[in-house]
């Protein structure tokens, strides 16, 4: 861990770096260079535009030296690297994660005569103690002034951090869900003004414990299909995955103001992938709409070693900006659905028309010419026979210099008579330039019910290293990185073996780069 003096630090401008490199995501946001982890602070504004902070080194390529960087965008996809939001005063210390809200009403009494003044919320962290603090910003969140009678919370604890706050509107109050982070426990505080903060309830010992909670997050979420608003309170823990390091597990409920109450005991899962942690859900976007949210996308079992380090001086990029609903789908009551942010900003062109028919047969899609290298695709598989279903649906990843069996990322679902879709990924291939990390694991799966629709759909965007996939409409999620030696540029869609009568649509398009203006 390297740690500097803030003097090496620029200062009142953004950061430059290279978005050429062969790795480097074009539709995911990750930094200019140096290494990112957790989002942070994020909020919409009254002129519609998204703001990311994130937790970042400046001046090395693994964690340490912590302060908050800074993003806009006006689609969630085309970004602007602003200049570094917070500095830690002290050498050694660390800006540590946390939230921004926008104090329309004034509470906290930072702000005179207008309606867009930022508060930030965040953890210091020091060799003593980890305390929360505030920074107020008077310019629409892109300087702060730290509050002078800093820090508002103060537990004499080394162990206590990542503040998520949100306004409840029904108390008037301003609430925060905060880690005990091993005591496995969510503490929740309230406050009239930010500043002044009482302590209301815990929320303990749920879910998957791991060695610690982290990154807590509470959010108004609706019910699809009706009218009915839950909340969400989400937790991440580290280490503690099934698959290994790190995952963000959730639990569907309902919020009075001062406490939270699942609607169960079951540990849910955001994510069947190995690189999706810390989501942070957006301030500012209305509560009776779905929240939007962002995780980063890398485990902490190998975060710090990627290759795109050494070989682009970056490491670490966010997912894909994604909405959220919570669902009874079959089988698994209170989902929480996930769908990608309208990518319809992106679409350069249409490599494959809709509606082509698929159904046993194979689709090569070619988008070597495509600048950016990234590719959004869809399929669905419709009029599947519930009782005796049949057959497969593979699609891989691969470079146009090589043969498929070379370099891929590939995955599939195996259809099954009286029995669950199986869907599986597969990375092995795909990791040349990562090929000795133990805990790379390279295969995932998971099962779906056929649905009484009689429909099963697949939709993805890769991205040069990085691979969303959204199962069923959002029932099931994945993120995996990889990190291959070649540009995977053609993807091949392939079905055999389904029954009669069942019919199969792909669609595919380029998408531009979000970089353009960098």
């Amino acid at each position: 861990m390297v740690l500097t003096d803030d003097t090496s630090v620029p200062k009142g401008v953004p950061i430059s770096g290279s978005y050429t490199g062969t790795l480097r995501p074009q539709v995911h946001f990750s930094p200019p260079r140096e290494f990112m982890n957790d989002p942070n602070g994020m909020f919409k504004d009254a002129k519609g535009v998204w703001h990311l902070y994130y937790q970042y080194n400046p001046t090395d390529t693994v964690a340490g030296n912590q302060h908050w960087g800074h993003a806009t965008s006006k689609d969630l996809y085309h970004w602007v690297n602003q200049p570094i939001a917070l500095f830690p005063d002290k050498k050694g210390d660390g800006i540590f994660s946390g939230s921004a809200v926008i104090d329309v009403n004034n509470t906290s009494g930072f702000f005179t005569d207008q309606k867009d003044g930022v508060v930030a919320i965040y953890t210091l962290n020091t060799d003593q103690e980890q305390t929360q603090e505030i920074a107020y910003s008077k310019d629409g969140g892109y300087s702060f002034t730290k509050y002078a009678n800093n820090p508002v919370i103060s537990i004499n604890s080394t162990q206590f951090r990542d503040p998520k706050v949100i306004w409840h509107a029904p108390t008037s109050r301003w609430v925060m869900v905060i880690a005990y982070v091993q005591e496995y426990s969510i503490g929740i505080y309230t406050s009239p003004n930010l500043k002044d903060w009482t302590h209301a309830s815990n929320f303990s010992h749920r879910g998957l414990l791991g060695l610690q909670y982290e990154c807590p997050n509470l959010v108004p979420i609706p019910m699809q299909g009706t009218t009915e608003q839950f909340h969400l309170l989400a937790i991440s823990v580290n280490p503690g995955a099934p698959l290994g390091g790190s995952t963000t597990q959730y639990f569907p409920g309902h919020f009075n103001g001062t406490h939270f109450t699942p609607v169960d005991d079951a540990a849910r899962l955001a994510d069947f992938g190995k690189d999706n942690y810390a989501g942070q859900f957006f301030f500012g976007t209305p509560d009776n709409e779905p929240p939007v949210g962002i995780a980063w996308a890398s485990n902490w079992e190998y975060s710090q070693v990627v290759p795109t380090g050494p070989l682009e001086d970056w490491r670490s990029s966010m997912a894909l900006p994604r909405v959220y609903e919570l669902a009874n789908a079959t089988r698994r009551p209170f989902q929480l659905i996930s769908k990608p942010y309208d990518l319809t900003p992106l679409h350069t062109s249409q490599l494959v028309p809709p509606n082509s028919p698929t159904a046993n047969a194979t689709v090569r899609v070619d988008y070597s010419h495509i600048p950016s290298g990234a590719l959004h695709f869809r399929a669905s598989i419709s009029h599947i026979p519930t009782a005796n279903a049949a057959g497969t649906a593979n699609f891989t990843i691969y470079s146009s210099s090589f043969s498929s069996t070379d370099e891929s990322l590939r995955g599939g679902f195996f259809l099954a008579a009286s029995a669950d879709t199986l869907f599986w990924l597969d990375r092995s291939r795909a990791a040349r330039r990562f090929p000795d990390n133990p805990f790379f694991t390279d295969k995932f799966s998971t099962s779906t019910p056929i649905r009484d629709s009689g429909v099963w759909s697949l939709e993805a965007v890769f991205d040069r290293s990085i691979l969303d996939v959204f199962l069923d409409d959002g029932v099931q999620t994945a993120t995996l990185t990889c990190f291959p030696d070649a540009r995977l540029d053609v993807l091949e869609w392939a079905t055999e073996g389904l029954n009669e009568g069942v019919e199969v649509s792909v669609e595919a398009w380029g998408l531009e780069s979000g970089w353009t203006g960098e």
